[in-house]
């Protein structure tokens, strides 16, 4: 039978999962960045106001690090990436080694196998937590790297500390804190 003049009605098996990969990456991606907050009611200046007390503030900053997680996290990502634009070096292995965190956590459907076995998720987060700052901190640029992060850190609990929570509402899915806090308020 000959195949003159026709068109393939599907591509390659490697293009089409390549494709799936891609699309399923961009719906992962799509989805976290879904769950971070409007920027608009984070920086909303009429819920900001100084704790009474020191519990009301650690209180704040325990729901407030929960409802704008994804938020706080953007923050401290781009004050560390903000830090390494005068260290070119540290750049590329922060950007590498970002890239090995989408490939190898957060994109991930199935575990990780390597030589038949499969790796728990803890081992991974652990293994790659602990290359990144190995990876960074060899490219001279320490002291950089660990004043933005103190930075970030420092402009997330002053944000949290600050921010009400009155107006926020949080799934009691999303963390067990909610029911922690509900029921150590009442007693």
């Amino acid at each position: 039978m000959t195949t003159y003049g026709t068109i393939p009605t599907s591509s390659s098996p490697g293009t089409s999962s390549n494709k799936e990969f891609i699309s399923r990456a961009k719906e992962r991606i799509q989805s976290g960045l879904i769950s971070r907050q409007p920027w608009k009611i984070m920086f909303d200046y009429h819920s900001v106001n100084f704790p009474k007390k020191f519990a009301e503030a650690v209180s704040r900053i325990r729901f407030n690090v929960v409802y704008f997680r994804m938020n706080y996290a953007i923050i401290v990502l781009f004050v560390l990436f903000l830090s390494l634009l005068w260290h070119p070096i540290s750049l590329i292995v922060f950007i590498v080694m970002m890239a090995a965190w989408l490939f190898l956590y957060f994109l991930r459907d199935e575990p990780l196998v390597i030589f038949g076995r499969g790796i728990d998720d803890r081992l991974v987060l652990g293994l790659l937590a602990v290359l990144t700052l190995v990876f960074l901190f060899l490219t001279d640029a320490t002291v950089n790297i660990l004043v933005a992060l103190l930075i970030g850190v420092v402009l997330v609990a002053v944000h949290a500390a600050l921010r009400k929570t009155d107006d926020l509402f949080l799934d009691e899915e999303a963390t067990g804190l909610m029911t922690t806090t509900t029921t150590g308020s009442s007693s």
